[in-house]
């Protein structure tokens, strides 16, 4: 395990409510792994957390990265040890060049103008039109995203953190994305991946799925899916989209068997 997050709780600011409770569970190295559930459920601040944030500090717990124990160490020792986030919502630091941007967290400057050139075709953005641009507002939603990631890739962080990329993307943007996560996996990266989406998971080899701050199930993703999906009470949904048809990852009675579990028949 790369990762280990052992009975980790999160409290409010306040102290006065726990956002995250008694969290365990394990990444592997070179692994995608996804942590999905509802929006409120305490997938960001979790991810937060792990970056080392620091009015998300857990009150009790620890968290491990390589063997090591992180949960006390800043966001910068963090990084030093190769953990990275790319926000939900890109950074907007307009006026800075795009190269620029993607330069900033690069320990190693050699080579550096191919390391973003690559970062940028890793993410689909042609060089020949991005390396002489500036962040600014003729970028859309959707290329900023990739910026952010770009940058995050550049880095060649051990883990990177990927907090809901999906969020406000239309669904072929989406179908994009997922191929990127496979490209950064192939540059032995592992992928801690926050999403609230039923679909965009199902790249992911591994799952926790987290309900109402509660850690309910980490095995591989087809089983956390089925879970989520139960707990959800979205059988119609992800038995058309997910679990039927050619490659189905499951038959239609242990679906059942799991929907009946949580329906408490």
């Amino acid at each position: 395990m790369i990762l280990e997050i052992q009975d980790l709780t999160i409290p409010t600011m306040d102290q006065e409510c726990v956002i995250v409770n008694k969290i365990s569970f394990g990444v592997k190295e070179g692994s995608i792994h996804a942590v999905v559930g509802p929006n409120g459920s305490g997938k960001s601040t979790l991810a937060y957390s792990i970056m080392g944030l620091s009015n998300y500090k857990p009150s009790e717990g620890k968290i491990y990265f390589d063997g090591i124990d992180i949960t006390n160490m800043s966001i910068t020792e963090r990084a030093k040890l190769g953990i990275t986030l790319a926000w939900q919502e890109p950074a907007r630091i307009d006026g800075l060049s795009i190269p620029k941007y993607i330069s900033l967290g690069v320990k190693d400057k050699k080579n550096l103008k191919e390391r973003i050139i690559e970062a940028l075709e890793i993410v689909n953005l042609d060089p020949e039109r991005y390396m002489n641009r500036t962040i600014d507002e003729s970028l859309s939603g959707g290329e900023r995203k990739r910026i952010e990631l770009a940058a995050a890739i550049a880095m060649r962080p051990r883990l990177i953190i990927l907090d809901e990329p999906d969020s406000g993307l239309d669904f072929i943007v989406i179908e994009d994305f997922l191929n990127i996560f496979g490209k950064i996996k192939e540059l032995n990266m592992t992928i801690l991946l926050i999403t609230h989406r039923e679909d965009i998971g199902m790249v992911a080899d591994y799952g926790t799925l987290i309900w109402r701050g509660d850690a309910l199930l980490t095995d591989v993703f087809p089983k956390v899916m089925l879970k989520y999906c139960a707990k959800a009470g979205l059988r119609d949904f992800c038995s058309r989209k997910l679990f039927n048809g050619e490659g189905a990852c499951f038959d239609e009675d242990y679906i059942d068997r799991i929907f009946r579990e949580e329906e408490g028949l």
